[in-house]
């Protein structure tokens, strides 16, 4: 609750960009990264707990200066386990780097790499281990982090973890091993690692057996890899010239820069690297750590395995098809303009070109006499856009221009889709009424058979669905695979769209392709909202009468005789229907005919003094009036629309039953 918390730090914890350069200018102001709530948790801690959503967050947070070690009182919890339990890798080297306490635990006696395994984070666990991390450590329901890795069946951290030291055969509360946990959750790989651990681990209890992986020796390993920039350019200062230190200088280097490895075992592993007397430790080797280690226990045997030369190929698969082919129009089949211009769907941007120092969009000329800086100010080049981009971004003022000159209202772009399609798709209504008071077609379609209604209800605009009802669109108009506006405002989860089409009179009782009726759509997308109100619909539907049912079908009538009626063949339609442009013929002005019947029809007697401006100002939003269209679209799309990661109502609500179902898995 807010009454809990004190600081402006802690209101600045949320995933925008907004909210992240509050924090900035918070700390840039000498905000403190230290503080805590009431309750005793610190600024930095709480970040942490959604470090996964505002990991720069925390990292800004950390480069300020906050306690790595920062601690909740009340649970034990670090800000490196929460970091870990979200996975952000960065943020869990950050707090290491400064000094994070790598084995402390909660009051549960869990630890970073409880969480890190739980979550599966492989990149994690190498970053804990190599930090001196024990991976044996038993919380309080006894599960060590093998347990964990084993239920979420995460083969690789489970063979990672079972090599650097965690208890094998360990029991938890319920009496089960890791082995059993990952049997019983049927993750087959996970189970055979850990089986291939134990075999192992029989082999080296037997009396006389020698570890030839100690546990140092695999820390040392995994410390060295993640600090090899740094050790590489240590290692420069005392490399003889051919990518090898000397033995005395290798054990120096490292024992200077690590407390891990003693200086008697850093002797042993530079033994192993030299065979020859003399030759020297090679670095590429000694970071390879295969001169040390066994094979499988380097971190380079986790990666994907290189395919061996030599090895006879697989038969190849089949080729791919799409079950619906992605059909675009060809350029070459749209009319172009003229002198090799774009496509016809590519139609030419307006803007009012002016001096900019004597009129804007709040001061515009009173009179088009007053604005002559079209004398003294080049024309700017033709700009052509896709029309759908135009209609998207609501320029009304170039469609304008472009059915004057001749573009039809229904033009298709090469994705088949109308200005009329895109309006109804982008909830964009001013376009939707421009559109439909030019005479565009309401029941166009486009390859997949969807018209603007379809486009309207699956963008859950309750407005626009209702302008094109009234301008004449079909309620029940299917697609390519049967589906109904109906269907798409189901998917959206629109219910006031849904209550709208039925109350007009929509056929809930059509199947789709799959079979599928608007009830089956309702329980796969909707919630219990749709699917109550079209259980009510079904509930008060007429049940039919049972003179009806006892009524057989009717006995097949007798083909008459006489001579057969054909029907006339229906002309077939083009691949790619295309609305045709009227150009406009212009008279040449020096045709002899032309001007024989100007000098007949008296025009050459005629004086005429209209004056007729180079450029002429169009009407243009002011400032006040784009602040008010921006007011509206907040109205409509909520205050959301202004972010980057705005999301229209069906894929919103398509990604939050996603993260439910995603968020219900982990559990």
């Amino acid at each position: 609750a807010p009454t809990q918390l004190t600081g402006i730090l802690f209101y600045c914890i949320l995933p925008t960009k907004r909210h992240y350069r509050c924090a900035l200018i918070a700390l840039e102001h000498g905000a403190d990264v230290n503080n805590s709530t009431y309750e005793g948790k610190p600024i930095f801690l709480r970040a942490c707990e959604e470090a996964h959503d505002v990991k720069d967050t925390c990292l800004t947070f950390l480069e300020k200066g906050a306690n790595p070690n920062a601690i909740n009182s009340s649970t034990g919890r670090t800000a490196l386990m929460e970091a870990s339990r979200e996975g952000v890798t960065e943020l869990v080297r950050g707090i290491l780097e400064r000094g994070g306490e790598v084995n402390a635990f909660d009051n549960e006696r869990k630890q970073a790499a409880h969480f890190a395994a739980q979550g599966g984070f492989f990149d994690i666990l190498k970053l804990l281990f190599a930090y001196n991390g024990d991976m044996g450590l038993i919380a309080m329901n006894g599960n060590t982090p093998l347990h964990y890795a084993a239920m979420g069946g995460f083969a690789d951290c489970c063979k990672y973890i079972a090599q650097r030291g965690c208890d094998l055969k360990w029991k938890n509360l319920d009496h089960k091993t890791p082995r059993t946990v990952a049997k019983e959750g049927g993750f087959k790989a996970a189970s055979k690692e850990i089986r291939r651990a134990e075999r192992i681990a029989n082999k080296l209890a037997r009396p006389g057996a020698k570890n030839p992986n100690p546990l140092w020796a695999l820390r040392l390993h995994d410390w060295s890899l993640e600090h090899e920039t740094f050790l590489r350019e240590a290692f420069s200062f005392v490399d003889r010239g051919d990518g090898t230190v000397s033995k005395e200088d290798f054990v120096l280097t490292l024992e200077e820069r690590q407390e891990y490895v003693t200086s008697e075992q850093l002797a042993t592993i530079a033994q192993y690297h030299e065979k020859v007397r003399g030759a020297g430790v090679n670095i590429n080797d000694f970071f390879k750590g295969t001169k040390y280690l066994s094979k499988s226990y380097v971190l380079g045997s986790y990666g994907p395995k290189k395919k061996k030369k030599g090895m006879a190929k697989k038969p190849k698969k089949g080729k791919f098809v799409l079950p619906l082919p992605i059909c675009i129009i060809p350029d070459h089949v749209f009319p172009h303009w003229a002198d090799g211009g774009p496509p016809y769907y590519m139609i030419e941007t307006y803007k009012n070109v002016t001096d900019s120092s004597r009129f804007n969009r709040d001061r515009p000329p009173e009179h088009p006499i007053q604005d002559d800086s079209a004398w003294y100010i080049d024309d700017p080049p033709k700009v052509f856009s896709n029309i759908n981009f135009i209609t998207k971004a609501g320029d009304l003022a170039s469609l304008k221009k472009a059915f004057e000159s001749g573009i039809p209202v229904d033009m298709k772009d090469n994705y088949y889709k109308t200005p009329l399609m895109t309006a109804c798709a982008t909830g964009n209504i001013d376009a939707v009424k421009f559109l439909l008071d030019k005479g565009a077609n309401v029941n166009a379609t486009d390859n997949f058979l969807w018209t603007p209604l379809h486009f309207a209800c699956h963008a859950g605009q309750q407005d626009i669905v209702e302008l094109l009802v009234q301008a004449g669109a079909t309620i029940d108009a299917v697609s390519i695979n049967n589906s109904t506006p109906l269907s798409r405002a189901i998917e959206s989860c629109r219910l006031d769209t849904v209550k709208y089409l039925l109350d007009i009179g929509a056929k809930f009782q059509l199947e789709n392709r799959k079979g599928h009726t608007a009830m089956d759509v309702a329980k796969a997308y909707a919630d219990y909202r749709i699917i109550s109100l079209i259980q009510e619909k079904l509930d008060n539907l007429p049940k039919p009468a049972e003179s009806q049912k006892l009524k057989g079908k009717p006995p097949p009538k007798a083909k008459t005789e006489g001579p057969e009626v054909k029907k006339e063949e229906e002309p077939l339609l083009s691949v790619y229907t295309i609305p045709t442009v009227s150009e406009k013929k212009k008279m040449h002005k020096d045709n002899v005919v032309y001007l024989n019947s100007l000098i007949t029809s008296g025009y050459t007697k005629k004086v005429d003094i209209t004056f007729i401006p180079r450029r002429i100002w169009s009407p243009e939003a002011t400032t006040a009036e784009l602040i008010r269209k921006r007011e509206l679209r907040r109205e409509r799309f909520t205050y959301e629309v202004d972010f980057e990661d705005f999301m229209m109502p069906f894929q919103k609500h398509i990604t939050e039953k996603a993260k439910a179902l995603e968020a219900a898995l982990k559990i």
